[in-house]
């Protein structure tokens, strides 16, 4: 029987000059990259409004003031675990529109991800991305009033 593991993840889609704000993922043994969202994990015990909150101060220097919920997404998938084995897993993504309100933009060390820019939308469907930015633009876009987010269904560079 494959393990089974629920993910908790808040996004912030973040706009700015037709520009949106990307952090680059980066795998633990940094062989694969992929533009997302700045978020991420919510920790045991804290409120994904606060987890979205550290997470784009995390991954971008920036501070952020959440505006509106966007909505809910929830979806699941195999995949390979960090020590090597499988697991079924659930994801429950939270996403936020959010506005910078201080700081400095800046790649983050250390961590998860290891650029942060603003990218022009137009630009966003040609990069190599998670399904979370396609997600969080669609939310924005649409605004669905129960806030549940459809499956995104596409071709081209994605990552899951």
């Amino acid at each position: 029987m494959i393990a089974q593991r629920l993910r908790v993840a808040a996004y912030a889609v973040c706009l700015r000059d037709d520009r949106l704000l990307l952090a680059r993922w980066v795998s633990p043994d940094r062989a694969r990259r992929h533009w997302t969202l700045p978020g991420g994990g919510v920790e045991h015990a804290e409120d994904p409004f606060d987890a979205v909150v550290r997470e784009v101060a995390e991954e971008t220097g920036y501070e952020a003031r959440v505006e509106l919920l966007l909505g809910v997404n929830s979806r699941t998938r195999t995949v390979e675990s960090y020590d090597g084995g499988v697991v079924d897993l659930h994801t429950l993504a939270v996403f936020y529109r959010a506005r910078i309100a201080g700081g400095e933009l800046r790649s983050e060390t250390d961590g998860t991800t290891d650029l942060a820019q603003w990218v022009p939308l137009a630009q966003v469907a040609t990069l190599e991305r998670s399904v979370v930015v396609d997600i969080g633009l669609d939310l924005h876009r649409n605004a669905p009033p129960t806030g549940h987010a459809e499956p995104i269904r596409r071709t081209g560079l994605m990552r899951h």
